[in-house]
């Protein structure tokens, strides 16, 4: 949950209630000719309940340009986690850690050209993280069009509390390209391609799969998850946008991924914004998402060491999401702080449901293995932030 960092400059020149609207609904897009990011600060508290999973904390983000042909931005975010998962209540006790992660990144423009870079690093105390990113994007026919390609490469290091020997590594490398289009005056098109692949240790020290108990075919026992070393996906996204007479918009979003094990999901989201007088604006929202399991998944398997690779991980299960979500935005009247150009206020709930069709509730401690309920939850997440511009 990053707070967003740029804005459109034609923006500068539309009424203000067009300006919100746009605002919020492209603030990642440079549409005209380009330009570096405003000077903004943001603080952000995010939370996430569900599925006996909280996750909550801050995040700041400051940056500042220099010259017109520098822009520095430095984030600092915070994850608190307590977890008392469906995972963790069948192998493992409720635990509670604590994530940072610190960013610091660098804009630079020229002429119809952003070059973008930074580097994050994050810590927990089983698992640290370190990333470096570059991005171009260039603009094209009047600013009518606009290209982008990206690269980051991470480097993780994977530990385990109750062994202090275990070390593990991660390579990351993430590949993405983009382009957005001005189709009309009031109808905007953006094209996304992403190609990620990883190598190393990639799964979960201490998630266990289960397997028939070959002395009682009602019951079960417990063993370590083993994958493969190596994943690689791809997604594409597709996203339209649609700005109608009476200052409000209509968005659209679908995303295809996949990946080599045999994972393929499906994303359909569609949003309606709708400014109020000068200073409001409303969103609501709505996404569904399907995937299928990968291939070396299963809920039970039947004998220990069944195959080489095997997982028992509820997101790499088939499974979908709903997601219904509202947001309301608030322009402050700040024209009494001459050192400030404007502010805002918002506020973001999304109900989340998940419902799995391979997953079973292994906790229950009356049916027999196999033969559990399947497992669905649902979750709410709150996302509460204040820009400021200067």
């Amino acid at each position: 949950m990053v707070v967003t960092k740029n804005t459109l400059h034609i923006a500068r020149c539309l009424q203000p209630a067009r300006l919100l609207v746009m605002s919020a609904l492209l603030v990642a897009q440079q549409l005209t000719a380009a330009v570096l990011p405003e000077d903004r600060a943001d603080v952000l508290y995010h939370s996430y309940d569900g599925g006996g999973v909280t996750i909550d904390g801050p995040s700041v983000l400051v940056r500042k340009s220099i010259k017109d042909k520098f822009s520095l931005s430095a984030n600092y975010y915070i994850d608190n986690v307590s977890s008392a998962s469906i995972d963790v209540e069948l192998s493992a006790s409720e635990y509670t850690e604590r994530r940072e992660e610190k960013s610091v990144g660098l804009d630079y423009l020229h002429d119809k050209t952003v070059i973008s870079m930074g580097v994050t690093n994050s810590e927990e105390n089983d698992y640290s993280a370190n990333a470096f990113r570059f991005d171009v994007s260039q603009d094209f026919f009047g600013g009518l069009s606009t290209l982008s390609i990206g690269y980051s490469r991470g480097a993780d290091e994977v530990g385990q509390n109750n062994d202090p020997e275990f070390a593990e590594e991660v390579d990351r490398q993430h590949y993405r390209f983009g382009l957005s289009q001005v189709l009309t005056e009031n109808f905007l098109l953006s094209l996304n391609y992403e190609a990620i692949t990883n190598e190393g240790f990639l799964n979960n020290p201490y998630r266990q799969v289960r397997f028939v108990d070959p002395d009682n075919a009602t019951s079960f026992k417990l063993e370590s998850e083993a994958y493969p070393n190596t994943r690689s996906s791809d997604a594409t996204a597709l996203g339209l946008i649609y700005y109608l007479p009476y200052r409000a918009a209509l968005k659209t979003k679908a995303r295809y991924y996949t990946d080599d094990w045999g994972i393929d999901g499906k994303t359909a989201e569609l949003g309606y914004t709708h400014p109020f007088r000068e200073r409001w604006i409303f969103d609501i929202k709505y996404r569904y998402y399907q995937q299928t399991a990968a291939e070396f998944y299963s809920d039970l398997f039947p004998r220990s060491d069944f195959q080489n690779y095997k997982a028992r991980d509820k997101e790499l299960s088939t499974f979908s999401s709903h997601t219904f979500g509202i947001g309301v935005s608030y322009s402050l009247n700040i024209d009494r702080l001459n050192f400030l150009e404007r502010g805002s206020l918002s506020l973001n709930l999304d109900h989340i449901r998940f419902e799995y069709d391979d997953f079973r509730d292994a906790t229950e401690t009356d049916a027999s293995a196999g033969e559990e309920s399947l497992y669905g939850f649902e979750a709410n997440v709150i996302r509460f932030y204040l820009s400021l511009y200067y």
